[in-house]
C-alpha cells in the first residue's frame, strides 16, 4: 500500500507492528512477523533513512515509530518535491530536443544546398530518397533497371508511392522490358497506372535514377556495387544530362499497357534487336543477360531462336546475315 513512498512490504509490516507495539524488540519483531533477525534490521535501518523512526528519548538506544499522521505526510511531501524536480527536468529536456531539432534541420537545409552530396550505405541512402520525394512538389521520374522486381521491394515502395498519388505528383517509370514476363511487376505497375502514373518498358534502361521536380536527381555511386551508397546531385547541367537521358529512353520506350510490338526490322522485338546488337559488339552472354534484367538461359534460348530465323549454324554467321538485313542498331 506504502510502496509508492518507497517502502518495501517488510518495511511496512515493521512499521505497523511497531505502531501497534512500540517496545517490540528485534527478536520479538522477527517472531512475530516470521522475517529473520537480519531482514528486521534492514527494515529498521531503512525506516530510520525515511524518518518514520527516531531515537526515543525515554529508553536512550531504543527507537520508536513516528505517528503516520506527521511522518507519511513528510514523506509524500518528498515524493512531490520529487516529482517537481522531474517535471523540471523533463521540460529542460524539452528544449533540449528542440535545440537538436532545429540544429539537424539547420543542418539539412545545408545539406540540401550542395550541388553534389555523397551518401553512404544502404541505410542512409534509403532515408535520403525518402526525403527527395517528400519534399517533391510537381513530378518524379525513375528508371528501374534490373529486370523484375522482387515483391518486397514492391511492398515497401508503395507507401511512397501513394504519398506520391495523393499529394498530386505526376510519376513516370521505365522499367525493363523483362518486366512483362513478372506479373507481380506488371501488377504493380498497372496499380500505378490507375493512379495516374505513366509506366513504360525498354530492353536496355540507363543507370539506376530518381529525378525530382527536374532539379534533383539520385544516382547510385556505382551500378554494380549498391552497397556503396549513392550520389544526391542538384548541378543544373548534370541534373539536365540525366533528365535527357531519362528522356531519350522514354521516347523509344512502349507503355506497359500496350504489348511488346515487334519493330520493322523483320519482325525483331526491342529486346531480341538489342540481344543481337550487344552479342554482335562482342558481349557476353552473361553480360548480355545482366543488361537485358534477364537471365542467362533466356538470352541462350532467344539467341538460339534467332540463329534459327536466320538459318546460321554460328553467331559469326548470324551476325553477318543480321546485318545484312539490317537487324543491327
Amino acid at each position: 500500500m506504502l510502496k509508492q513512498l518507497g517502502l518495501s512490504e517488510n518495511d511496512e509490516r515493521v512499521y505497523w507492528s511497531l505502531l501497534t507495539d512500540p517496545d517490540l524488540g528485534v527478536a520479538d519483531l522477527a517472531t512475530e512477523l516470521v522475517l529473520t533477525e537480519g531482514e528486521v534490521r534492514l527494515a529498521l535501518e531503512h525506516l530510520g533513512e525515511l524518518t518514520l523512526l527516531r531515537s526515543s528519548r525515554d529508553t536512550p538506544g531504543r527507537l520508536r515509530p513516528v505517528s503516520p499522521e506527521y511522518g507519511l505526510r513528510i514523506l509524500l511531501a518528498h515524493q512531490e518535491a520529487e516529482l517537481e524536480e522531474r517535471r523540471r527536468e523533463i521540460a529542460a529536456s524539452r528544449v533540449s530536443v528542440q535545440q537538436m531539432v532545429e540544429q539537424y534541420s539547420d543542418l539539412r537545409r545545408k545539406n540540401t544546398q550542395l550541388e553534389i552530396e555523397q551518401i553512404v550505405g544502404l541505410d542512409a541512402v534509403q532515408a535520403r530518397m525518402e526525403e527527395i520525394i517528400h519534399d517533391a512538389q510537381t513530378d518524379c521520374r525513375s528508371a528501374v533497371p534490373g529486370g523484375p522486381v522482387a515483391q518486397e521491394v514492391l511492398t515497401a515502395a508503395r507507401p511512397l508511392d501513394e504519398a506520391l498519388f495523393h499529394r498530386g505528383i505526376h510519376q513516370r517509370v521505365l522499367y525493363q522490358e523483362a518486366v512483362r514476363a513478372s506479373p507481380h511487376t506488371v501488377e504493380y505497375g498497372r496499380w500505378m497506372i490507375d493512379n495516374g502514373a505513366e509506366v513504360r518498358t525498354f530492353p536496355v534502361l540507363p543507370p539506376r535514377m530518381l529525378i525530382v521536380d527536374s532539379s534533383t536527381a539520385l544516382v547510385p555511386s556505382a551500378p554494380d556495387a549498391p552497397a556503396l551508397g549513392a550520389v544526391c546531385v542538384r548541378a543544373p547541367g548534370i541534373v539536365s544530362a540525366l533528365i535527357a537521358l531519362f528522356e531519350q529512353t522514354w521516347q523509344l520506350a512502349t507503355p506497359l499497357a500496350e504489348p511488346d510490338a515487334p519493330d520493322s526490322s523483320g519482325g525483331l522485338s526491342p529486346t531480341e534487336r538489342a540481344l543481337l546488337s550487344m552479342l554482335a559488339r562482342g558481349m557476353t552472354d552473361e553480360a548480355a543477360a545482366k543488361r537485358l534484367g534477364v537471365s542467362l538461359r533466356t538470352v541462350r534460348r532467344r539467341m538460339d531462336e534467332l540463329m534459327a530465323r536466320l538459318n546460321a549454324h554460328s553467331r559469326f554467321e548470324a551476325g553477318l546475315k543480321a546485318g545484312k538485313r539490317g537487324w543491327l542498331e
